[in-house]
């Protein structure tokens, strides 16, 4: 009897190999390389008989743009997420870690969207529909009307979206489904990659609106091939500690809407409820300003956040250590070296720790500025004002770059009763702000000269 013809394939990327190696060969990541067996294919007779009439093609100008019409989630928090809610058709992409509350939210959006009149279907294949019910109760939910199926297989899933119809359905998780059409074990990479291109095309054919759950792996990538990511409409990922009560969920892509973009949850015993002011939960209740901290005025896709930058240095010794949490580690290397030429401040022998308060991951360029006045105010051992902000980005010659939608986070602040705020030049406001006194920088020791006057 002929043996089955195996193939390895890379967990990371889907790229396949013949045989086991310890580094895939197509993305240089390691270990990732897991053994399956190969798909058959019968050779195709006539290369030409497949070809088909070629379709009719149009030009943009004569294509009707409508804009897509969007339906609520009942969840605000959500819904600013997704860009204003879901879409007829859209297919959702949710990942994050185990525990975090992934399920609970869709669970908690499907109840309210059935309360509004569509009809819903949560699809589990990790838990049984008893489970899923316990759940409901204990978040509250008596006397939901959601459907649910519990079934893992492809085929019985899209012939009960096509018999029920729902106008959302919810696919919790992608890894677990399987189709009788590959050989494969569920969660592998071909598997995972086949059923949602097949739950896509169902529903970009039926007008269902599917939302997909993800694993996520060690490093916190959704786990899978990246195509996985290519074929949704919306990629969210649900970010936080679980030991925190507090959970992040970011649109990394989004077709129908704005990128970057966060909602705010807090985890109760009713499940997840939306913060209408996430920026309380960002900054540390200080009673009076201490060292090494600094308010930074941030921007997560249109919302103005505040977030509370903290700093601490200490004598390190002849090996000293930079550590960031929320901040790129590299950058930070950076911003210390500016410091040093630019403004004559050393930390060569000391520890610098950096960290934004709430769990909050900041990205953007605009932190530069509160870093560097966190860490002076934490060598000096002095505070900075009370009610002061800053934010800029710096660049290697020791010039303050201007931030985008500056006036935007300079009302943010005087809203929340902040008083002083160091800003790039470019970003001073043309009318003053109403309780806000601005100094505008250009350069990194105008912004140290302008603290030390202040302190």
């Amino acid at each position: 009897m002929a043996k089955d013809k195996t193939i390895y394939s890379c967990t990371e990327c889907g790229g396949t190999n013949s045989k086991w190696l310890g580094k895939c060969p197509h993305c240089g990541a390691w270990n990732t390389l897991v053994e399956s067996a190969a798909e058959s294919s019968s050779p195709v007779k006539n290369r030409f008989a497949s070809l088909a009439k070629p379709s009719e093609v149009a030009t943009l100008a004569d294509i009707e743009a409508t804009d897509m019409a969007r339906t609520p989630t009942g969840h605000e928090e959500l819904d600013r997420v997704l860009g204003g809610g879901i879409v007829e058709g859209g297919v959702v992409l949710i990942g994050g870690d185990p525990g975090i509350g992934k399920s609970t939210l869709l669970l908690q959006a499907l109840d309210s969207l059935q309360r509004g009149g569509l009809d819903t279907l949560y699809v589990t294949g990790e838990e049984s529909g008893a489970q899923v019910a316990l759940r409901s109760r204990r978040l509250g939910l008596d006397g939901s009307q959601v459907k649910v199926l519990a079934e893992i297989q492809l085929e019985k899933i899209l012939a009960t979206l096509d018999a029920t119809k729902p106008a959302v359905a919810v696919i919790d998780s992608i890894q677990t489904v399987y189709s009788d059409q590959l050989t494969s074990a569920p969660g592998s990479v071909a598997q995972v990659r086949e059923c949602a291109a097949h739950l896509t095309r169902a529903a970009k054919s039926s007008g269902v609106c599917i939302i997909l759950v993800g694993h996520v792996t060690k490093e916190g990538a959704l786990a899978g091939p990246r195509v996985l990511e290519h074929m949704v409409d919306t990629v969210l990922y649900f970010e936080g500690d679980t030991h925190s009560s507090f959970r992040l969920v970011r649109a990394i892509k989004n077709r129908f809407g704005a990128v970057n973009e966060i909602g705010v949850f807090a985890m109760t015993e009713k499940g997840l409820k939306g913060v209408t002011n996430p920026s309380a939960i960002f900054l540390s209740q200080h009673s009076e300003p201490v060292p090494g901290s600094c308010v930074l005025v941030t921007l997560e896709g249109t919302r103005p956040m505040l977030v509370e930058i903290q700093a601490l240095v200490d004598s390190g010794g002849p090996s000293p250590r930079r550590l960031s949490v929320g901040l790129d580690r590299d950058r930070l290397a950076m911003l210390l070296a500016v410091l040093h030429r630019h403004a004559g401040i050393a930390c060569m022998d000391q520890d610098v720790f950096v960290n934004a308060v709430g769990g909050v991951r900041i990205s953007e360029p605009a932190a530069d500025l509160s870093v560097m006045l966190a860490i002076t105010s934490s060598l000096r051992g002095k505070p900075l004002p009370k009610g002061f902000i800053a934010f800029g980005e710096v660049g290697l010659a020791g010039e303050v770059r201007p931030a985008p939608r500056g006036q935007e986070r300079l009302k943010e602040a005087a809203k929340l009763g902040f008083s002083v705020a160091v800003v790039p030049k470019a970003n001073a406001p043309k009318k003053p702000i109403e309780g806000l006194t601005i100094h505008a920088v250009e350069r990194v020791d105008q912004a140290m000269e302008v603290v030390r006057s202040l302190s």
